[in-house]
């Protein structure tokens, strides 16, 4: 029986058949599905009996091919709804009936369920792929119910289940070829999901003692309430640390960021003012360039001055020269005294050299002066 067996199977999808090639009254999906009348289908159509070659290749839209599959369904999951959803999916034109067993039945021979009957039976009206749901439905299926309800197949895992005695209590329904498989989805069941919280019971009752419940409502006692609620509150100021230290983590990244930018900020401009400082009073800076631009405007706007000691090199000396008067007269300090027996009588103004040596005393003093002011 669909969750009956709580082991784990392959995940196998199997491709939906066209919205209108299924079968079954309930198609708007405003409302959930119909319980099962106790006196069976009432059907005034003809039932006959099906092979699933005919299924397979479909039937007419008033004669849906009626599929049966029953189980405990505790806790509803996933797994249970996709059993039901190929259930659905078998024949192109499928009316899905399925059987929920009793709390008494299911205590019987199964074990304590989690959810009551009730729930049980509202959990299965509500999954889109049942049409009906049967109520305290049979754990062994006879011809009678088979009958009573014109089951032409029944839908389940092919798994041998082994209860009340049996073997596999679907070995007569496989013999009588109304059988069809569905697979089962791994990973999720009810025995997993009941083992995830007995495996947790510490953390889902201080879960539900932070949402209000009481120790009684969970059988709790006076010293375990009081140890879980200890553990929560203990719980509560790691959580607060915790967030502290993250913000304070995050504080302290934030002013290592901005630290980082401002040392680069102040390493780019410390970088800048060196390159301009250099670029203005280095060896090839515009500092030197402008004072030795200064400096040769200044020598060709002043004179060259001549040194001391050599009156024949300065245009003004020679300027002051008398053009009669000898090299000799001009610098009387330049050769020693002669004695009176060695000197000769004083040129006369008439004496051919002497113009000639005054111009050519003007022109190297012009070619002097020319050579300085160049």
């Amino acid at each position: 029986m669909a969750g009956r067996r709580r082991g784990r199977g392959s995940n196998v999808q199997q491709q939906q058949a066209p919205q209108s090639q299924r079968g079954g009254p309930r198609r708007a999906l405003r409302e959930p599905a119909a319980f099962a009348k106790s006196t069976g289908c009432e059907s005034e159509i003809p039932h006959e009996k099906l092979t699933i070659a005919q299924a397979r290749r479909g039937t007419p839209a008033h004669r849906p091919v009626r599929v049966y599959a029953d189980g405990i369904f505790d806790l509803f999951h996933s797994g249970h709804a996709r059993a039901l959803m190929q259930a659905k999916n078998v024949f192109p034109n499928t009316y899905l009936i399925v059987g929920v067993c009793s709390d008494e039945l299911t205590h019987k021979f199964k074990g304590y369920t989690v959810m009551t009957e009730d729930e049980r039976y509202e959990a299965l009206r509500h999954c889109r792929y049942v049409d009906e749901v049967v109520r305290d439905a049979p754990w062994t299926l006879t011809a009678e119910f088979l009958k009573k309800h014109k089951i032409d197949f029944v839908a389940h895992d092919d798994i041998p289940y082994t209860s009340a005695g049996s073997e596999d209590v679907y070995k007569h329904i496989k013999e009588a070829g109304m059988f069809v498989a569905t697979q089962r989805t791994e990973g999720i069941s009810t025995s997993d999901l009941i083992t995830r919280i007995v495996r947790d019971y510490d953390v889902y009752v201080r879960r539900n003692l932070q949402r209000g419940y009481t120790a009684r409502e969970l059988n709790v006692g006076f010293i375990n309430e009081n140890k879980y609620r200890i553990q929560n509150q203990v719980d509560k100021m790691k959580e607060t640390v915790r967030t502290v230290e993250e913000k304070s983590k995050h504080f302290v990244y934030r002013v290592e960021e901005k630290s980082q930018d401002l040392i680069h900020k102040w390493e780019e401009k410390s970088r800048e003012f060196i390159g301009n400082f250099l670029q203005l009073f280095g060896p090839d800076g515009a500092w030197h360039v402008i004072q030795e631009r200064s400096g040769r405007m200044l020598q060709a706007l002043s004179p060259y001055s001549s040194p001391r000691g050599s009156p024949s090199s300065s245009p003004t000396r020679r300027r002051s020269v008398s053009p009669d008067s000898s090299p000799a007269s001009a610098s009387p300090s330049a050769s020693p005294p002669s004695s009176p027996s060695s000197l000769s009588p004083p040129s006369s103004p008439s004496s051919p050299s002497s113009p000639k040596k005054c111009a050519r005393s003007s022109l190297k003093a012009a070619s002097s002066y020319s050579r300085h002011v160049q």
